[in-house]
């Protein structure tokens, strides 16, 4: 029934303007909001579509009325011949100039595509390969050239990317998305850099960069990460090896089963803090704001050692000395029954 009064609709308006006393009827159906759109509806414009094919596609998604009427008025107005193509999404209220103006000004529907901190670069690679929304333009294994499309020759992919949630349209390249993340990156970790405690055992912002990785993997409590980085800046002052998992696990690779084993810390790679001295040689996750506004402002403490509460919060247990350290270890695997922490 109501497909049958637009369509009643039109053709009384295309007779009213035939005949020549049709033009305020037809100027007010223009101006006014579509009656048809009661809640979002969702519109594509292919490339090289002409606008009166257009129409006759929002008449068929019974949006508009009366097609030919709505070109030959978009076509008065200026805007047939300027619509750019993509996906849009009609609103509520919306009326057919105000529709036209949005296809001319290509305000296209835009999508959330999140980039999660904590993960690994070939983790978040996956997951925009995940999204079908996206154009999928980089293989698997990445290709080395990749940094240096990126405008980043030489340097390793891992960290380069901040975190955060882009909106991009339709059909936008997993290459266009990374491109907007180095940026933010940058801006960000130069912020931090710039604010950072005098005090800190860091030669240069990538150091930093790394640091902030560690501290983001070692903890899933937001409200510690300060003091998780205190504990590596208090050991890189010292000269003690950082002997942190997260950059053991990073290291071993596709090895890593789930499990680290004694053989594991013992097995020496670039990222092995157990058996190298300093900061591994690039950060092991996408880096955070919060994680990089820890590591530039460690809190005050004497703390060289951390292991979990075991209470399942992601919280830890910090001592000064290995005897306390110690004593913490056994009171997880008392409560636990199991593995501990390593510090």
């Amino acid at each position: 029934m109501r497909r049958r009064a637009r369509l009643a609709l039109g053709a009384l308006l295309a007779l009213a303007v035939a005949a020549g006393g049709g033009g305020f009827a037809a100027e007010a159906w223009f101006h006014a909001p579509l009656a048809s759109i009661a809640a979002p509806v969702i519109v594509e414009i292919e490339p090289g579509d002409s606008f009166g094919r257009v129409a006759e596609r929002l008449a068929r998604q019974d949006i508009i009325a009366a097609p030919r009427l709505y070109t030959f008025l978009a076509r008065r107005a200026g805007g047939a011949q300027r619509i750019r193509a993509g996906e849009y999404e009609i609103l509520p209220g919306t009326s057919p100039a105000t529709l036209l103006q949005q296809f001319v000004e290509g305000r296209v529907r835009l999508h959330p595509v999140l980039i999660v901190d904590g993960r690994t670069f070939r983790e978040a690679l996956e997951a925009l390969r995940a999204l079908p929304q996206l154009q999928h333009t980089i293989g698997d294994p990445v290709p080395p050239e990749l940094m240096a499309r990126l405008g980043a020759d030489g340097v390793a992919p891992e960290g380069q990317f901040y975190p955060d949630t882009y909106l991009v349209a339709k059909g936008t390249s997993d290459f266009e998305v990374l491109k907007l993340a180095p940026a933010r990156l940058v801006s960000e970790l130069e912020a931090a850099w710039r604010a950072r405690r005098p005090d800190l055992p860091l030669a240069t912002p990538y150091e930093l960069l790394i640091l902030a990785s560690i501290v983001e993997k070692e903890t899933a409590a937001p409200d510690e990460r300060p003091h998780i980085a205190a504990v590596f800046v208090n050991r890189l002052r010292r000269g003690m090896r950082l002997q942190t998992d997260p950059t053991v696990i990073y290291g071993m690779g596709p090895d890593y089963d789930g499990h680290i084993h004694r053989r594991d810390l013992q097995t020496d790679t670039p990222y092995n803090t157990y058996t190298r001295d300093g900061l591994p040689p690039t950060p092991i996750a996408l880096v955070g704001s919060a994680a990089l506004a820890a590591a530039a402002h460690p809190v005050d403490s004497d703390d060289l050692y951390f292991v979990a509460t075991g209470t399942g919060d992601g919280h830890h247990r910090f001592s000064a000395t290995l005897e306390a350290h110690n004593a913490a270890v056994a009171r997880y695997l008392a409560e636990r029954r199991g593995g501990g922490g390593r510090r």
